[in-house]
C-alpha cells in the first residue's frame, strides 16, 4: 500500500496494492497493522454504504465531540470527487480543502480524520461509496457546511448538483462554531 500525504496535515490518500489477472483482482481494503504504520491509529466501529446517481452531492458533513468521526472512504463502483475541508481552528490550513477522485478503477481510499467536514459528488450513475467510521452516527452532533459556500470556493466539477433538502440548509463556513482545535 502506498500512502500519499495531501497539502493538508492529517488527510491521506491511500493506494492499495492490487493483485490482478485475467480472473479479476484482489486487494486488502483494511489491515489494522498497516494502517497504524501509516499513522491511522483509530478503531473503526461503523461501516456505511451509499448509492448515488450522477450529479448527487452529499455534504459537507461532520459531527462534533464527543461524537466526532474519522472516515476511511472509497468507491466500490462508479466515481466521485471526494472533498475534505479543514475546520480545525488554529490550523495553518483552516478553511482550505483537499479533493481526490475516487473510482472503481484507481481503487484509492481517502482518510479524513476528525476535524474535517466531508462531502462528495457522484461523477457516474449508480456509484456505490463505502465509509469506515471511527464513531457512531449521532444526529444531535451532526453539523453541515454549505456545499456552495463562496469562501470555500470548491470546484465540484458538475454544475447544478442534486442536493438533499437538509444539505441545502447547511450554514456558511464563517458561521461554524469552534468545535475543533488544531
Amino acid at each position: 500500500m502506498k500512502v500519499i500525504k495531501t497539502k493538508i496535515e492529517g488527510l491521506l490518500i491511500i493506494e492499495p496494492q492490487v493483485f490482478g489477472d485475467e480472473r479479476g483482482f484482489f486487494l486488502e481494503t483494511y489491515n489494522q497493522e498497516k494502517y497504524k504504520e501509516a499513522g491511522i491509529e483509530y478503531d473503526f466501529i461503523q461501516d456505511n454504504l451509499s448509492k448515488s446517481a450522477k450529479g448527487v452531492l452529499r455534504g459537507l458533513h461532520y459531527q462534533v465531540n464527543p461524537f466526532a468521526q474519522g472516515k476511511l472512504v472509497q468507491v466500490i463502483q462508479g466515481a466521485v470527487l471526494d472533498v475534505a475541508v479543514d475546520i480545525r481552528f488554529g490550523s495553518p490550513t483552516f478553511g482550505q480543502y483537499a479533493s481526490v477522485e475516487l473510482n472503481e478503477k484507481n481503487k484509492k481510499q481517502f482518510w479524513i480524520p476528525p476535524g474535517f467536514a466531508h462531502g462528495f459528488i457522484s461523477l457516474k450513475n449508480d456509484t456505490i461509496f463505502s465509509y469506515k467510521c471511527t464513531g457512531l452516527y449521532n444526529p444531535e452532533s451532526e453539523r453541515g457546511i454549505a456545499w456552495n459556500d463562496p469562501k470555500l470556493n470548491i470546484d465540484w466539477e458538475i454544475k447544478n448538483p442534486t442536493v438533499s433538502e437538509k444539505d441545502g440548509k447547511n450554514k456558511l463556513f464563517e458561521d461554524i462554531e469552534k468545535d475543533f482545535e488544531f
